[in-house]
Formats: C-alpha cells, structure tokens, sequence
C-alpha cells in the first residue's frame, strides 16, 4: 500500500494541521516507508506465536503500602508563599 502525497495532505487537513511542501513530501516518504515495512511484517508467519501486549513478562513494581507518620497541617504549610487559615491560597484560575 503506497501513499501519496494527496493522502497526507488530506490526513493533515483532518488533522488540521498546517503543513509546508517540504514537510508534506518528507512526510509521505516517512510514511510510505513505514507502510513498506508492515508489509514486510505481515508477511511472517506468525500461526504459532502467541498474541502480546509486551515484548517483556510484566511484573507489579509499585512498593508495598505502609503507612506513615505524614506532615501535621502546620509542617505542610510551613514554606506556603501564600496560606488562609489551614490551606494554601492559590491565585483563582475560573474566570467568572
């Protein structure tokens, strides 16, 4: 399956991106030689292997949940550049 450079400017226009010559030309050679290689790969057999989500086994990493002493309300808002009673003051971002 080739593509054409009428086929990226029509994927751009989706896209809505903005694209100069030179981008739409680099762009088509990339991905028709992205398209050239999938080909290529679908060509293998693959009957006896087995459908992955990763090359790799995947295995939990995440550390174990203890409990902690955590920060009193008064240490974490020790270095507050801007504090209100018990909570830190931050600038309103809502526009009313």
């Amino acid at each position: 399956m080739a593509i054409t450079e009428k086929d990226v400017i029509y994927i751009s226009k989706l896209a809505k991106i903005k694209m100069e010559e030179n981008e739409i030309k680099n762009f088509t050679s990339q991905l028709d030689d992205i398209l050239k290689y999938m080909e290529k790969l679908n060509k293998l057999d693959t009957t006896n292997i087995p459908p992955t989500s990763h090359i790799l086994d995947i295995k939990n990493v995440k550390r174990k949940d203890i409990v902690g002493k955590s920060f009193d309300t008064e240490e974490a808002l020790e270095n507050a550049p801007d504090k209100e009673g018990e909570f830190f003051r931050v600038p309103k971002i809502i526009e009313s």
